[in-house]
């Protein structure tokens, strides 16, 4: 995987005690926006880095016919999420 890092808008769904569930992003590049609907969560984990804690996901969706296996990461004091591996 390559890490693109790139902000990107979510739609998710919050319970009150665990954590966000992913549910579809886009993510805007120079030509045109794309919509990507999450077909699974095969790991979530949280992690502290630099201070900084983070939900990371590892995600499962078919992007341009393909099968693709990503991360995406929610910054939990900022409330960002990002595409983080692809």
């Amino acid at each position: 995987m390559k890490v693109v890092s790139r902000e990107i808008e979510m739609i998710a769904w919050f319970k009150k005690t665990d954590m966000p569930v992913p549910v579809k992003f886009r993510i805007e590049s120079e030509s045109k926006n794309s919509t990507i609907k999450i077909d699974k969560v095969i790991q979530a984990v949280e992690e502290k880095l630099a201070g900084n804690r983070m939900y990371v996901y590892r995600c499962q969706s078919i992007i341009g016919d393909r099968e693709r296996i990503y991360e995406l990461k929610y910054e939990i004091g900022t409330c960002k999420w990002f595409l983080f591996k692809i």
